[in-house]
């Protein structure tokens, strides 16, 4: 049941891309009606929040990195869990690990407030784990420290302990600072005025676990000339001891085909998950922007009277996954029952509509060797169109071409009934790719169909015109290219994995 007084969960993000949320951290977003987030949150775990939730940064309105006063945040999340909301805290990394969540959950405490604590993962682990450092091994560490390296030496008391963690690190130990870039140089200085040999292996590590990461492999004595002369800044990991030097021969990230590209996935949130993790496994910071919603159509007449006669004909033919599952909910709708089908053949554009057929035990009789629409008619050849009757369920806006040829190839009736249409989403992220495209962050934006091509250049404008695509195949190239895209990709088989095949030897000839 739900809290009549409302609730805050306090969430770690974890490093950045959204597949390092933890399950429950991802559930307690996706059913928010408020977001309170750091800086450092990526925008991709931004998008897992559910439309319409308020969406309060705690970075100054001003737009600089400096955050709102720990009181300010305590009592937004107060006023808002008061008022009766779900109201998740989500904060880089963990919330109680070199944070202020620690601050806040007693803050809600004192008030009286219902919250959860979701942990997430830390920098500290999984920056050294992205870049191929472990932080212990049985030849070369021990044990690991963990320190935040902000303070400024003229805290007394609260001042980092050097020699001790000069001395604990001496005896096979490493060190992980955090926050510490500012101040590196007069660090590691210390450390080996308190006795760290200066030729310690040490690296850093620049946004983690996404396509911007960089690492900085040197000594003690070298590290922060190095780091300064490549102009590394926060957010930044440090790691100090021999498990460093391990990372010349574990790296791991670096070397995916994707990696350090910035790839803009364009298909409705419910179906992005598989280019999406595909992008992801590769290597690639994903940017999702769902330029496509899917709605039931303004009328379900003619499916309607179509499923009241399906066994009048000879051929159903499914042109996309999405007609199957319409057309299936359209079914369990009226009540009737998938055996009507009878002696119909079924016809699917290519695999993934077949196996969304398949999903629902309905044999696919025919899959054309070229996954368009013209093509399922050659397949069929005139010998199996002449005096068939055809139903194609499908969008409500689709392209004509396939009805036509079996009207002209002898068709005694082609019935295209409307079992959805596709939609350009509000959405509240439009502006936030304008600007990575005009900040020259985004290194390619792909299409699955013409509709998130002619989509993606209605919701982004003229900036789109700068931005390279890739196409799932030769139509969504053609409407790509009259909308103004520099299509660079196209792919020879038409399906995600096609897609994704399409991009990698795109990016692997730019090298």
């Amino acid at each position: 049941m739900p809290d009549p007084a409302g609730k805050v969960f306090l969430v770690g993000a974890g490093p950045g891309p959204s597949d390092l949320i933890t399950i429950r951290g991802a559930k307690a977003l996706r059913s928010a009606e408020v977001v309170v987030y750091d800086y450092l949150v990526s925008e991709e775990l931004l998008g897992l929040a559910p439309p319409g939730v308020e969406m309060i940064s705690v970075a100054k309105r001003d737009g600089s990195k400096t955050r709102l006063a720990q009181n300010q945040i305590n009592s937004i999340l107060i006023e808002r869990a008061s008022a009766g909301k779900r109201v998740v805290r989500l904060k880089g990394g963990d919330p109680f690990i070199f944070g202020r969540g620690g601050e806040e959950a007693a803050a809600l405490a004192a008030a009286g407030i219902v919250f959860e604590v979701i942990p997430g993962i830390t920098s500290a682990i999984a920056a050294p784990a992205f870049a191929g450092i472990p932080l212990t091994h049985r030849d070369h560490g021990s044990f690991v420290a963990f320190v935040t390296g902000h303070e400024d030496e003229s805290k007394g008391a609260q001042a980092v302990p050097w020699a001790e963690l000069a001395r604990a690190a001496r005896q096979r130990g490493t060190l992980v600072l955090l926050m510490a870039t500012g101040n590196l140089d007069s660090h590691l200085q210390r450390l080996i005025a308190e006795g760290m040999p200066p030729q310690t292996p040490a690296a850093v590590i620049q946004w983690a676990a996404t396509a911007a990461q960089r690492t900085i492999l040197a000594t003690l004595d070298s590290l922060a000339e190095r780091v300064s002369r490549a102009g590394i800044v926060s957010p930044a990991t440090t790691v100090i001891g021999a498990c460093a030097a391990l990372r010349e021969e574990l790296q791991w990230f670096e070397h995916r085909p994707l990696f350090g590209r910035r790839i803009v996935v364009t298909r409705g949130r419910r179906g992005a998950d598989p280019l999406c993790l595909k992008l992801r496994e590769l290597g690639a910071e994903v940017i999702e922007f769902p330029t496509i919603e899917t709605l039931p159509p303004e009328s379900f007449e003619t499916l309607d009277s179509a499923i009241g006669r399906l066994g009048s004909f000879d051929w159903i033919v499914f042109t996309s996954a999405q007609g199957v599952e319409s057309f299936i909910a359209r079914l369990r709708a009226l009540r009737r029952d998938v055996r009507e089908i009878g002696k119909a053949s079924i016809a699917a554009i290519g695999p993934a509509t077949a196996a969304a057929l398949e999903r629902y035990a309905l044999g696919v009789s025919l899959v054309p060797d070229e996954y368009r629409a013209e093509a399922i008619a050659d397949a069929l050849g005139e010998g199996r169109i002449r005096g068939r009757r055809f139903l194609i369920p499908r969008a409500q806006t689709a392209r004509e071409a396939l009805p036509e040829l079996l009207g002209l190839r002898g068709a005694a009736e082609v019935v295209t009934a409307p079992a959805y249409q596709t939609v350009a989403p509000s959405s509240r992220h439009a502006l936030r790719i304008r600007d990575r495209i005009d900040s020259a962050t985004i290194d390619l934006v792909s299409f699955t169909s013409s509709s998130t091509a002619a989509n993606f250049r209605a919701m982004v404008d003229e900036s789109a015109k700068s931005v390279k695509a890739a196409a799932i195949g030769p139509i969504t190239a053609e409407t790509a290219r009259a909308a103004g895209f520099e299509v660079v990709a196209v792919a020879s088989v038409y399906t995600l994995d096609g897609l994704t095949e399409a991009i990698v030897n795109y990016f692997a000839s730019c090298k």
